[in-house]
């Protein structure tokens, strides 16, 4: 069953705001968000982050998806470029195993 970004968004959310134990709860996190600059996440809270995703998204690889990432926009990366990577991946079908 498809996964959509609303559903995907608010997962996210709740992860970051484990992740960021700090993030008062009146402030917003929405797809505008920026890593870096709005949520204040540092080098180890990416590593928690990834990890939690993993658990919850499980072949959704967020290493990988960062990687692809130049250094301007690590620094620029959003929630909701993350979110539309979770969707597309899970939305995309896995090939049957032995095809070609």
């Amino acid at each position: 069953m498809p996964v959509d970004n609303a559903t995907v968004t608010a997962e996210v959310t709740q992860i970051l705001r484990t992740v960021l134990g700090d993030i008062e709860p009146d402030v917003p996190v929405s797809a505008e968000s920026t890593f870096r600059d709005d949520l204040g996440m540092e080098s180890i809270d990416v590593v928690a982050l990834a990890g939690r995703l993993q658990a919850r998204y499980g072949g959704v690889n967020f290493a990988r998806f960062v990687a692809t990432l130049d250094v301007a926009s690590i620094g620029d990366l959003s929630v909701g470029h993350l979110v539309d990577h979770i969707v597309a991946e899970l939305n995309t079908p896995v090939p049957a195993e032995g095809a070609r």
